[in-house]
């Protein structure tokens, strides 16, 4: 080519490109978006800092007023969004380790009784783990016991049975009783040791304390506070009975009766109207499962255990959908009056109480002297599981009034009413599908 042709144009774009990138690198950022998207980009970028910032010379309380929809929009992407997802995940967490323990209480039974000066007859039962399957615990006597007879062994109800005579030289007073195994299970072991002269003695043992010293003359303070303690760990490990409290707790606080403090002048007590729904809701359900309990347990009423499970998971179902059509402004006959829903569905529960005495292996003839002590430490259980729910609802509440962030208590407001419904209605009606499922 001559000298004095041009240089081509694909020369000229890359020398002039490489000058503008240079340029470009050492001006400012918004002068680099400038470059690139045009004026419009740079606008939009200050329209957006002029809406973070606020307007100019603006208290800051101001500024906090002025911008509310972004303050929730930013606190519904950071807070509440990952508590919903949390509490969706704790809800599926709940429907796949929950039903395993929910209402599990059959602790095995061993009953020796005395029928001659050195010999007595012994009753072993030990819960079941499905077909031909128990739990590995084993009776370990005093040093000194030998068999008269030999274990017979039966498998019934999903309860292993042994049945055997043992001899004891000189009785077995002052002796120790151990269960084998008891220290590695989550269950529980009542030991009943009737007398010649008729007097018994009724221990618990747990697998911390797997062992028992043999008394010689037993105390009704003991038998007390076995059955007591046995009330109490039977409810408090009964997570579908806590339900249908916590469901009655709920629609008795978001629905109870307004009007005037209800006061108890001979005891200097005044309770809100609220509570005093709930008050009366709780004494319906205490008195209608207390019905059924001892008609159970005194063996006037025999109903098979599946059904009775499966309609007390369904009367939390529906008690849960009860809350929820209050909450949309349709309350129904459980928020109107709970006190007739809580009788009604309490004579189901109390069938459900039974059951844990039943399963235990106690004989009919002794269940009534049981039966007393052990409708108390239900009570007990119901009264602390309440008193720990309404702590935690005011704790709550408290927090929610010194949110800083009206936007929090805004989504907060809406959101958390409608979760523990939802969560209890969910898990009820898992237990129904399982329930029925396994008719």
């Amino acid at each position: 080519m001559m000298n004095g042709t041009p240089k081509t144009s694909d020369q000229g774009l890359t020398t002039n490109g490489f000058r503008q990138l240079a340029k470009l690198w050492n001006t400012p950022p918004t002068n680099r978006l400038r470059y690139w998207f045009g004026e419009s980009a740079d606008r939009r970028l200050e329209k957006k800092s002029r809406r973070l910032a606020g307007p100019r010379n603006q208290p800051a309380e101001a500024i906090s007023r002025s911008t509310p929809p972004r303050i929730h929009k930013l606190v519904n992407s950071l807070v509440v969004k990952p508590l919903r997802a949390f509490a969706l995940a704790a809800v599926f967490l709940l429907l796949g380790s929950a039903p395993a323990s929910a209402h599990e209480v059959r602790p095995a039974y061993l009953e020796l009784r005395q029928t001659a000066p050195d010999t007595y007859a012994a009753l072993w039962k030990v819960p079941g783990l499905g077909e031909n399957l128990r739990l590995g615990l084993y009776v370990e006597l005093p040093a000194g016991c030998t068999n008269v007879t030999a274990p017979r062994a039966t498998m019934i109800n999903n309860a292993y049975t042994e049945r055997w005579t043992v001899k004891a030289a000189g009785g077995l007073a002052g002796g120790t009783i151990h269960i084998a195994g008891l220290a590695a299970t989550m269950t529980d072991v009542l030991v009943r040791l009737e007398r010649l002269d008729g007097t018994t003695q009724v221990t618990r043992l747990t697998p911390s304390a797997p062992s028992f010293v043999v008394e010689a003359a037993p105390s009704a303070l003991e038998v007390a506070r076995t059955f007591i303690v046995l009330g109490i760990e039977h409810i408090l490990s009964g997570i579908d009975h806590l339900l249908f409290i916590l469901a009655l707790i709920l629609i008795c606080l978001g629905t109870g009766a307004k009007g005037h403090l209800t006061r108890f002048p001979a005891i200097n007590l005044s309770l809100d109207p609220r509570h005093w729904t709930l008050l009366k809701t709780v004494t319906a359900f205490t008195i209608s499962h207390s019905i059924t309990l001892t008609l159970a347990a005194l063996g006037y009423i025999h109903v098979p255990q599946r059904p009775v499970e499966a309609a007390i998971a369904l009367s939390i179902v529906f008690v849960a959908s009860e809350i929820l059509h209050a909450r949309q402004g349709r309350p129904g006959l459980t928020a109107r009056a709970p006190w007739v829903v809580a009788f009604s569905f309490g004579l189901m529960h109390g069938l459900g109480f039974a059951s844990g005495l039943s399963e235990a292996g106690l004989p009919d003839g002794h269940i009534p002297t049981a039966l007393l002590f052990f409708s108390i430490g239900v009570e007990a259980g119901h009264f602390m599981f309440i008193g720990v729910v309404l702590s935690l609802i005011a704790l709550g509440r408290k927090a929610l009034r010194s949110a800083p962030l009206s936007g929090f208590r805004f989504q907060a407001s809406g959101f958390f009413p409608l979760l523990p419904p939802y969560a209890i209605g969910g898990l009820a009606m898992f237990w129904v599908i399982q329930r029925i499922a396994a008719f």
